[in-house]
């Protein structure tokens, strides 16, 4: 028993020095698509493309990327921004917006997780409702890859090492859709639910394929 005991450290050791191998096998996931060609009409509203500058790309450490915005009469009524990595290693990662939006100037008002119905599914999205001076927004975000919809930051984090250890496979997208809040809450909450409805199976699309390592 006690020889037992004495061996258990060292074989934590050796499991985390395996995982450790194991999350060092990686593997890059291209778009079976460009994300340029995700609808480029939503809900009617026509969509225009915008550039991230080379500085704040760098930053982001995002593959690809797709900025559009979606206009009724030159007026803003939405925004769709999806940031795609190929894969994640340290210092190119997914950068919650959590942190982001603080630094933008935006303060979160109220946060909440809300599930948004597709035929036969049913996926979670983070929804803020944030306010920087006398503007105010809608934000829907969420997190799409490797065959999954997540919101929760700290799963999604535990699904990354899974299945980089499992399959070599990083990739994964924050996708996250602004509405200026002109109106009520319930009007922004129509168009950012019915956008998502519209943008998740789109962008699945554009995804590579990935089939669940069974362990």
């Amino acid at each position: 028993m006690r020889k037992g005991i004495t061996m258990l450290p060292a074989g934590i050791l050796g499991a985390g020095c395996l995982l450790l191998l194991l999350v060092g096998r990686q593997q890059t996931a291209l778009l079976r698509t460009p994300l340029t060609q995700l609808p480029d009409t939503v809900l009617g509203y026509a969509g225009r493309d915008g550039a991230i500058d080379s500085a704040e790309r760098r930053v982001a450490g995002v593959s690809d990327y797709l900025l559009r915005l979606f206009e009724a009469d030159s007026t803003p009524v939405f925004s769709l921004y999806v940031g795609y990595y190929r894969s994640q290693v340290q210092g190119q990662s997914i950068h919650s917006p959590k942190n982001c939006l603080p630094g933008a100037g935006w303060e979160a008002m109220s946060a909440s997780i809300r599930n948004v119905t597709l035929p036969g599914q049913s996926y979670p999205v983070n929804r803020y409702l944030i306010v920087n001076g006398g503007a105010q927004a809608l934000v829907y975000y969420w997190y799409q890859g490797r065959g999954r919809v997540s919101a929760d930051e700290f799963r999604v984090k535990w699904q990354l090492l899974r299945d980089k250890a499992l399959t070599g496979r990083s990739e994964e997208a924050l996708v996250r859709i602004v509405v200026p809040l002109r109106g009520s809450e319930a009007d922004a909450d129509s168009v950012a639910t019915r956008a998502t409805r519209r943008i998740i199976p789109a962008l699945f699309d554009a995804l590579p394929d990935f089939i669940p390592a069974h362990h």
